[in-house]
């Protein structure tokens, strides 16, 4: 029998929407495919061969055999494009009303009067839904769907897309790059301070289908913008696949944060590879949190290219029951006076696994960089594990780096002491994992941050209630 809190999960992520779809592939994905997906989009032979490109090195290339397994997924046995109508609106009023109740539930309509600039809604592989503030578009502020991008600004996606991320960085890429569909492309020009986040949210509806949406945000000189994400998907007995790439380009003084707040449902495999440019004195910042997935191996990673150019991993990861979540980031210090962090903290409840796996580079020519690295890792019970692989790869002896990691179990007698105090075992667990992320969950905005410890607080019921 479910408890209160495993209810409310499912009332609210758990369901699925009758939706009938306008256009889909067959199962299985081959050139045939590829073609389909392009002539259904109405583009241009240049992204058809970038996309035919993409087919060949996903076929060519093995699946990685080093991280969690993947050995469940059947690529011949899913839907690489679903679209769920023919149109996309601007105003809410106008989008289909089952896909609209869908996020209604989720409260994006909601969350984009209070606290956002601009929206995106993304329901299996199309953006529904795309509205960006007056004002922001006075700006010359570019917020659309990288589809709509292609037709659009042309020149500007010609000039970025997959420079970030080749199709041949590995095998999920280039798949990416063979099926993307949706995803958001972002250009704020020079000077230009977004005060607000911009949103995107992506929702897995259709049993067995894949989602793979490319997002590409440039920040020309000057520039600032915070961008935020959240995932779902109803649960199946059957897994659905998830392989976005992100392609994040900061200019001369710019300033990007990226934030992702991932709770996909349990069946779903979330192979995401995130990756940016920062130039001389920008600053890109990850803000990463793994709650949901079946699978999940992302690693966000950053080239400092510019001197003076700084990059923030900070990332959280909890695995519960039946999870695999091996996350951590990555930073390349290509130019001198660079400076980074990674910060990772995870928990594991049930018998989930958690993995940190980082990268540090300096490069001959990166004079003068610091870096400074922490990860930690709780353990709720006796059949919880943990991971860590951190790697550097120093060649400049000008380098300063810390290096920080532990490991520890909540403690039988931390427990006593909160039960002592009126709170059932659930509650003081709840409070003891809370407090172990609340340095990472404080870098988020106020609504994601009670999100995010909500979402902890219903993942570790399911797993020690």
């Amino acid at each position: 029998m479910m408890n209160t809190e495993e209810s409310e999960y499912k009332e609210r992520y758990g369901w699925k929407s009758s939706v009938e779809y306008s256009f889909k592939t067959r199962k299985g994905l081959d050139e045939e495919v590829v073609k389909q997906i392009s002539l259904s989009k109405k583009e241009p032979e240049w992204m058809l061969e970038k996309r035919l490109t993409g087919y060949k090195v996903f076929k060519s290339k093995p699946s990685p055999t080093w991280g969690a397994d993947l050995s469940g997924i059947d690529y011949d046995d899913i839907y690489y494009y679903m679209k769920p109508t023919d149109r996309k609106s601007s105003k809410w009023d106008d989008v289909p009303k089952e896909i609209k109740d869908t996020f209604d539930k989720l409260g994006v309509p909601e969350a984009e009067r209070k606290f956002f600039a601009g929206t995106e809604a993304q329901f299996d592989s199309e953006v529904v839904y795309s509205h960006v503030k007056t004002e922001l578009e006075k700006q010359g502020i570019i917020f659309i769907s990288t589809d709509e991008a292609v037709k659009k600004y042309p020149d500007l996606v010609k000039k970025y897309f997959g420079t970030v991320i080749p199709p041949n960085d590995n095998k999920f890429a280039a798949l990416n790059t063979a099926v993307w569909s949706g995803g958001s492309f972002i250009y704020v020009p020079k000077g230009v301070k977004v005060a607000m986040p911009l949103q995107a949210y992506f929702r897995i509806n259709a049993e067995k289908a894949g989602q793979f949406e490319r997002t590409l945000i440039i920040a020309d000189e000057g520039a600032d913008v915070t961008y935020i994400e959240g995932c779902t998907a109803p649960i199946y007995m059957s897994s659905s696949l998830h392989s976005a790439v992100v392609e994040l380009v900061a200019m001369k003084n710019a300033h990007i944060r990226y934030v992702t707040i991932q709770n996909w449902s349990k069946n779903v495999y979330n192979l995401v590879t995130q990756r940016a440019h920062a130039y001389e004195n920008a600053f890109v910042e990850w803000i990463d949190a793994n709650i949901g997935s079946k699978a999940n191996m992302k690693y966000p990673s950053i080239f400092l290219k510019g001197s003076g150019a700084r990059g923030s991993v900070l990332s959280v990861a909890v695995a519960g029951s039946g999870q695999t979540q091996d996350s951590g980031g990555k930073i390349y210090h290509l130019a001198p006076n660079t400076t980074s962090q990674i910060i990772s903290k995870s928990v594991s409840s049930g018998d989930g696994l958690t993995t940190y796996r980082g990268l540090l580079e300096v490069s001959k020519e990166a004079e003068n960089a610091k870096s400074a690295i922490r990860c930690d890792a709780l353990l709720v019970n006796d059949d919880s594990r943990t991971n860590t692989y951190p790697y550097m790869k120093i060649k400049n002896e000008s380098t300063t780096i810390t290096h920080e990691a532990t490991t520890g179990r909540i403690g039988a007698d931390q427990l006593f002491y909160l039960m002592s105090r009126g709170m059932s075992e659930e509650e003081a667990m709840a409070m003891i994992v809370l407090g172990f992320l609340d340095p990472l969950a404080r870098e988020l905005p106020l609504e994601y941050s009670i999100e995010l410890k909500r979402l902890i607080m219903l993942d570790l019921s399911n797993s020690i209630g």
